[in-house]
């Protein structure tokens, strides 16, 4: 949440034409009661899901057919995510103790769109995080003519751990998404969790259908480009490539009243490892949230970076 929004998609799109891009999960009343068209709007990053965060059938189908007629391939019902915040909504990973309420949106979303349905999930939570309780889940939701899942491979504890603990502290358990993959060899297992480079996707080859990242390209985009490269023998953008694209969009997107820091706070991670990255980082924390702060303010930014001949300059 307040990472994969619209911009971050936009760029990230620069970095990989064929990876499937997700939303920050949005709340239902959020969407039906909020900014609308700030919450759905995208350019340019298809393919792209949209991740709903709710528990109430009516609401989701709402939601549901907005995300298929503003142009997304796909929508994602979160019941995986740890905050207190969606707890107290009655939302997220609590949701993992009732199955059958999940089967019952999975079901009348999927009856209300022609876009696919998918459930994103951790293996457990508290002290369920058995492989028999995760089974019965998905098992349930399976039933539901569920066929698409992405698990994060970890339970997540839902009282004594922040959500950026709940990513760390409770431990991965990779087998439980290669068993339940053998066990529905139909259905298509996503795995999610702790990985954190090409090496570690190939790694679970076999024993999933498909990889999820997160963090680990939020804070190193590049290596978005790196996974595009290796599975779909794609062409690396050079840095110029992807600079001059970033800029382009935001002069484009500072001219409509989108102010610089909505954009930026996505960038960090761009030159991680390069001399002058936080020189690069500082200048942009400094300035980017001043009130007239333009397209200078990133291009001060790059200039701070010392980059080597061949950083990321391959065609």
């Amino acid at each position: 949440m307040a990472c994969t929004d619209r911009h971050c998609r936009y760029f990230l799109r620069l970095m990989s034409p064929h990876a499937l891009l997700y939303s920050e999960m949005v709340v239902c009343d959020a969407l039906i009661h909020g900014d609308t068209l700030r919450f759905l709007g995208h350019a340019a990053d298809e393919p792209v899901a949209l991740q709903l965060g709710g528990s109430d059938p009516e609401k989701l189908v709402h939601c549901s057919k907005l995300a298929e007629a503003n142009g997304y391939q796909e929508v994602n019902l979160n019941v995986g995510c740890p905050s207190d915040r969606v707890q107290v909504g009655g939302i997220g990973a609590c949701l993992m103790a009732e199955a059958k309420l999940v089967a019952e949106c999975f079901q009348a979303m999927q009856q209300a769109v022609s876009i696919p349905v998918t459930i994103k999930s951790r293996i457990g939570i508290n002290d369920q995080d058995s492989y028999e309780f995760f089974e019965s889940f998905i098992s349930t939701l399976y039933a539901a003519d569920c066929r698409t899942f992405i698990v994060h491979a970890r339970a997540a504890i839902l009282e004594g751990l922040t959500p950026r603990e709940n990513r760390d502290i409770p431990p991965l358990k990779y087998d439980y998404v290669h068993r339940i993959q053998q066990q529905y060899p139909d259905a298509v297992f996503v795995l999610n969790g702790g990985l954190k480079s090409v090496q570690d996707v190939m790694t679970h080859q076999g024993n999933a259908k498909g990889v999820m990242l997160g963090r680990a390209i939020y804070d190193n985009p590049w290596l978005l480009a790196d996974l595009e490269a290796h599975y779909f023998d794609t062409p690396t953008p050079t840095e110029s490539e992807v600079l001059n694209g970033i800029r382009d969009y935001m002069i484009a997107q500072l001219g409509s009243d989108t102010a610089l820091k909505h954009m930026t706070k996505h960038l960090f991670g761009l030159f991680n490892g390069q001399p002058g990255a936080r020189a690069y980082r500082r200048t942009l924390s400094e300035n980017m949230f001043a009130e007239n702060a333009d397209i200078t303010i990133f291009d001060e930014a790059v200039a701070q970076v010392n980059r080597s001949p061949n950083f990321r300059n391959a065609s």
